[in-house]
């Protein structure tokens, strides 16, 4: 079984996807702001990463779709609700395109879409699959999600935390998922309500969600989050995780 971490006992059900190089232990700045009483939160960890560190696999969307599918199932869960961030966010569009009948709502949070980055330059390309080689790699990676805004001891700490629960072979592996794998068909017209969150300060635009994410899933809506780049879980934990339980509980 794939590895996960639970909090909460509330009837609202949600399971949580993280982001390339992160695991669950991305969200717990904002664990002090879940509501466990009305829901129950379970942070799923893929291959290669954080509780799952060791399990081999693919390291395709597919297959961590596959394993959240297999995951909901083990649980017994009837209906849930999806929160994805980054490349959760288009294994999010994934299972809720799957099985939109078991899914209440989803949060897609600066979520990468389902047609992947098509337009990606070579150099950028031949960056991200190396930056898993070092630190210093990873730290010019994470500032630049948040525009450079942030001091680079933030980086750095993001980066040894990476390297430290995911396995080394994964990161080029896990890039090539996200930035190369395009299931486009498979998504357009999923009537599964979706709220998409970027940060005004996000590489990952709100017209680039106008142009894809919500053209694909005709019952979405975007919201732009202030003062945050591409990890509001991070910068902003506490409004970050109002917006998503507002959202879920009105369609709970």
């Amino acid at each position: 079984m794939i590895g996960y971490e639970r909090h909460g006992n509330g009837s609202e059900k949600v399971l949580i996807f993280h982001g390339w190089g992160l695991d669950h232990s991305a969200f717990a700045s904002m664990y002090p702001a879940l509501d466990t009483e009305a829901f129950t939160f379970v942070f799923m960890d893929y291959r290669g990463c954080g509780l799952s560190k060791g399990q081999k696999g693919s390291f395709s969307i597919e297959e961590i779709g596959g394993d959240a599918i297999a995951l909901v199932d083990h649980l017994k869960w009837q209906n849930f609700h999806l929160i994805g961030h980054s490349m959760g966010g288009m294994v999010l569009q994934w299972v809720a395109a799957s099985i939109p009948s078991l899914i209440k709502s989803a949060v897609a949070v600066t979520p990468v879409p389902a047609c992947g980055v098509p337009q990606m330059d070579e150099g950028r390309r031949q960056f991200l699959l190396k930056a898993g080689d070092s630190a210093e790699g990873l730290a010019l990676f994470f500032m630049g999600g948040t525009a450079n805004r942030h001091n680079i001891a933030w980086a750095k700490s993001m980066a040894e935390k990476s390297l430290d629960i995911t396995a080394h072979e994964v990161y080029a592996k896990y890039t090539l998922a996200w930035a190369e794998t395009n299931f486009v068909q498979k998504v357009q017209g999923v009537q599964v309500p979706l709220k998409v969150l970027v940060g005004d300060h996000d590489t990952i635009t709100a017209e680039m969600m106008k142009q894809t994410i919500l053209k694909w899933f005709p019952n979405s809506e975007i919201e732009v989050l202030s003062n945050s780049g591409h990890y509001p879980m991070f910068e902003i934990p506490i409004n970050l995780a109002t917006i998503c339980q507002s959202f879920m509980i009105q369609h709970k």
